[in-house]
């Protein structure tokens, strides 16, 4: 059975071809449910009208999908609230510079 631990594993293969980074490390995602095999991912984007949009959600729903146990993808962008650099990893803001 697929963990919700499991699918924020698989979306670190979903980059943000913007930033080059993956969409876990920038806190993208603000949430997995995992249900009977449905998973629902709840997510924001970097900015509004940011014109990979559909490449980024879309690589979200392909990753899950080819995930074994997986029966459905709903993917929900949200701006609520908003993203800012503060949500990016620990980690991964040293690498960037960030203090």
């Amino acid at each position: 059975m697929v963990t919700q631990q499991d699918v924020l594993k698989a979306l670190e293969a979903v980059i943000d071809p913007e930033l080059g980074l993956n969409i876990v490390e920038l806190g993208l995602i603000y949430g997995v449910q995992v249900e009977s095999g449905e998973v629902s991912v709840k997510m924001t984007l970097s900015a509004r009208g940011c014109p990979l949009h559909t490449s980024i959600t879309n690589g979200v729903e392909n990753v899950i999908k080819r995930m074994d146990g997986v029966n459905g993808v709903k993917v929900e962008v949200v701006w609520d609230p908003p993203w800012t650099p503060d949500r990016i990893a620990p980690e991964t803001k040293k690498r960037m510079g960030f203090r």
